[in-house]
């Protein structure tokens, strides 16, 4: 019975899921080496009582993530969630309106699960011309101010644009770039966090 006791008194974590593509899954590294491990280390690290779980799927779109979204919420009732999708919507020309729609949706989704929300932008070549490029950045933004959100502009910024960090491919961070990606998240999902309890004494 005490023992039962002590089992049941004992907090459960809390979860933040992090709903991405292939910048999120480790695409091209170690996945102890991606932002997401990273994260997770630093979480316990810092004594802050949360569980990672990884829901990141390379070449995933926004289509994808919110059909995977309901079961993930479901199943893991997360506190927060980090939503990074929408670069393969980018790179493969989507219309625009239909990956608004969904992460629009997928924020709803969530919030009405009584998760918070980080919102992850992103930025794509000028493949579709100035114009696509520069809707598809307002994208997020827009969503963010709207709902309102935590919002991170731009998950491969000070990365995007130094070789030493990116892989070959030009659109992937390697592990040397993982640590600024982390640095990037960190500043807007740090204030959604409950600060680790103080020691007794």
């Amino acid at each position: 019975m005490l023992v039962s006791s002590a089992q049941a008194a004992a907090p459960t974590p809390r979860t933040i899921v992090v709903l991405g593509d292939s910048l999120s899954a480790g695409y091209g590294i170690e996945l102890q080496q991606s932002w997401v491990n990273l994260l997770a280390q630093r979480l316990t690290s810092e004594g802050y009582g949360y569980h990672v779980i990884n829901a990141s799927v390379s070449g995933e779109t926004t289509q994808g993530g919110l059909a995977r979204l309901p079961r993930t919420l479901e199943t893991h009732k997360p506190a927060i969630v980090v939503v990074e999708l929408g670069g393969n919507d980018g790179l493969r020309g989507l219309p625009l309106g239909a990956s608004r729609e969904n992460l629009q949706r997928i924020i709803e989704l969530s919030r009405g699960a009584q998760a918070r929300v980080v919102l992850v932008g992103m930025v794509i070549p000028p493949n579709y011309g100035p114009r696509y490029g520069q809707e598809f950045r307002d994208m997020f933004a827009t969503l963010a101010a709207k709902y309102p959100v935590a919002f991170v502009p731009f998950l491969l910024d000070q990365v995007a644009l130094k070789p030493d960090l990116m892989q070959a491919d030009g659109l992937h961070a390697n592990a040397k770039g993982q640590p600024q990606m982390l640095q990037n998240v960190w500043p807007k999902l740090k204030p959604l966090l409950v600060a680790p309890a103080k020691p007794a004494g």
